[in-house]
């Protein structure tokens, strides 16, 4: 039986593959809209070996309102949307932010506006860390309360937090034109979920992150140094106020992740809570170099490295406290920095060339095997 159907934007994506993944374990019915801009169809094919169903699936640009309308208008039952889709690299945001404001403020408005036209009144928004900025600021912040003051240090961050307020004006209004008509409002609900660093792979081995290009982010860039296809990983700074020097962050497994998105889901779905932020994070602060050996460690051998100077818009310390999604989501955490290193590498060796190439024979058999 199906539970309510979700439009995932940008579900094929690193993120959004797994979110997809844990809405169909859970009977969900899954539409996809992605621009393929970086991400892979291939994806798709994982997911339903994974779980034996197959997202629909429609490549389509979040800031293109006509298509994004027949998507809606092709699937009548949506019921509530999670959003991924959006430009992502804090480095690139600064050098071209015009580009990261028309897609990921401008999708999201799209987004919204078909939202709205269809009736569709739950969105879970992908939401970031990076809207606390340097939560070091403000005496008592770390690790990072939802009640932090919001001050972004990079373009990237401004276009998440002005997306949170955006959803928070739509939903607000919405609820009060629907009041003031003396029609139901409870509907209109928005999650606005602030995660941390997403690391990992799927146990399986057969699903992970395939950045196009240059990865952004810190465990991608050591999976390219294991298997030789970089040749060392830039450290960006060692003189931070930390236990040694280099950058805290919290990073969260993707598997628990994308449980962190179903339980915002359903809580919306079923308590109705109006628009509310929820940091999805372990709680636990790994510095760079901890993660370098954790990794390390994993692998079997020291991995490579150079430290260079900070990075703008980079910050100290980005700790989550998850005690709200813990207390009112009834989420938290399972997985560990070693389960991630360990799944990662899975991922890293067996497909180094991630969904450019076919999954290793073995591990699909496995798989396979595990359905039976």
């Amino acid at each position: 039986m199906t539970v309510g159907t979700v439009l995932i934007t940008g579900g094929t994506g690193y993120i959004g593959s797994f979110t997809s993944l844990a809405l169909l374990e859970n009977d969900y019915q899954v539409v996809i809209v992605d621009s393929l801009y970086n991400s892979s169809k291939v994806s798709l094919d994982r997911i339903e070996l994974l779980c034996g169903k197959r997202p629909d699936f429609y490549q389509v640009d979040i800031t293109d309102e006509e298509a994004l309308d027949k998507v809606f208008a092709a699937h009548p039952n949506i019921d509530s949307v999670i959003h991924f889709a959006a430009l992502k690299a804090v480095g690139e945001s600064s050098e071209i932010p015009l580009e990261y404001y028309r897609v990921n403020v401008g999708g999201t408005i799209t987004l919204l506006r078909c939202m709205t036209k269809h009736n569709v009144p739950n969105i879970v928004f992908s939401s970031s860390a990076t809207v606390y900025g340097d939560a070091t600021r403000v005496p008592n912040m770390i690790p990072i309360p939802e009640h932090c003051p919001i001050g972004p240090t990079n373009p990237y961050g401004r276009t998440k937090s002005t997306i949170e307020l955006i959803i928070t004006d739509h939903i607000d209004a919405q609820r009060n034109n629907a009041k003031k008509a003396g029609k139901p409002f409870e509907q209109w609900n928005g999650a606005l979920l602030r995660y941390f660093n997403p690391a990992g792979s799927h146990p399986s081995g057969i699903m992970g992150e395939d950045p196009l290009g240059v990865p952004f982010n810190l465990l991608p860039l050591l999976g390219q140094v294991a298997t030789g296809q970089r040749e060392k990983l830039l450290v960006f700074g060692d003189d931070y106020s930390s236990r040694d020097g280099t950058a805290i962050r919290d990073y969260i497994h993707v598997v628990d992740l994308a449980k962190g998105h179903l339980a915002a889901l359903n809580h919306l779905r079923e308590k109705k809570p109006g628009v509310r932020a929820w940091n999805l994070g372990s709680g636990r602060g790994c510095t760079v170099f901890e993660m370098i050996n954790a990794f390390s460690k994993v692998v079997g051998h020291p991995l490579k490295y150079e430290i260079v100077g900070r990075r703008a818009g980079d910050v100290l310390d980005l700790t989550a406290n998850p005690a709200r999604a813990n207390e009112e989501l009834g989420w938290k955490t399972e997985l560990t920095l070693e389960d991630a290193c360990e799944d990662l590498w899975r991922w890293v060796s067996n497909n180094p060339r991630g969904y450019r190439q076919d999954a290793p024979e073995a591990l699909i058999k496995v798989v396979k095997e595990s359905k039976k």
